[in-house]
């Protein structure tokens, strides 16, 4: 069995575009509307790590607390692990932030998503750690924010994302995909992948491209097609 570093690796090798066909051959939703790289971070792909987060109000306040939301999924994961922040899409403050991103580049985090805003951009972009989010925001989650629970299945822009499940994410958007799917979706991907050059290759040698792009094109995300033709 392939480990989760090995599927990554061969994930990383495609883009979100050509997984997205993929799932939508296998009748999957994967993709985190409006989540997108807050820096030229490139092309990542991990299993996940799940942190859910609630707003505070006067009907529900903060619990006392000896640390930060976050402290506690940073050292819960394992190098490689993508940290998935379910934060409700807030815009009104970060649900991640600079601190949290030095330690989860020390811990070998491969990246971090947050379905509301982040903090601290440009510390995340100086140490390298990729980060995906709404939005930034200077904002602090101190007082508006507080931790739920880790490692439990999370609502992300619609979608229910569980620890296990795998994301890729790179400048075009974020996939998630079920634990129970990924070797599906990553073996019908890279026979698009696979299709797909040998099309670019004919357009750049000059086929015209209404001939490449013809009905079997149209049909390569219908799941009773072969997508190796």
């Amino acid at each position: 069995m392939a480990t989760t570093d090995h599927l990554a690796r061969r994930f990383e090798t495609l883009d979100t575009c050509v997984v997205s066909d993929a799932m939508d051959s296998l009748g999957l939703s994967g993709w985190l509307e409006s989540i997108a790289p807050m820096w030229g971070c490139g092309r990542v792909a991990g299993p996940v790590r799940t942190m859910l987060l609630r707003p505070v109000t006067p009907e529900q306040p903060a619990p006392p607390s000896r640390v930060h939301l976050g402290c506690r999924v940073v050292e819960a994961s394992s190098p490689g692990d993508i940290v998935v922040v379910a934060h409700q899409g807030r815009l009104d403050s970060g649900g991640w932030g600079g601190l949290l991103s030095a330690a989860a580049y020390v811990a070998g985090i491969r990246a971090v998503v947050v379905d509301g805003a982040s903090r601290d951009i440009e510390e995340a972009e100086q140490i390298g750690l990729p980060l995906f989010a709404k939005a930034g925001t200077p904002v602090s989650a101190r007082t508006r924010s507080v931790e739920v629970d880790i490692e439990v299945p999370v609502e992300v822009a619609g979608l229910e994302v569980r620890p296990g499940d795998f994301l890729v994410a790179d400048r075009t958007g974020v996939l998630a995909i079920a634990k129970d799917r990924v070797a599906d979706v990553l073996a019908r991907a890279e026979e698009m992948h696979q299709a797909e050059t040998r099309m670019r290759t004919a357009i750049t040698s000059g086929v015209p491209v209404s001939q490449v792009m013809d009905s079997r094109y149209e049909s390569m995300t219908d799941a009773t097609q072969d997508a190796r033709r």
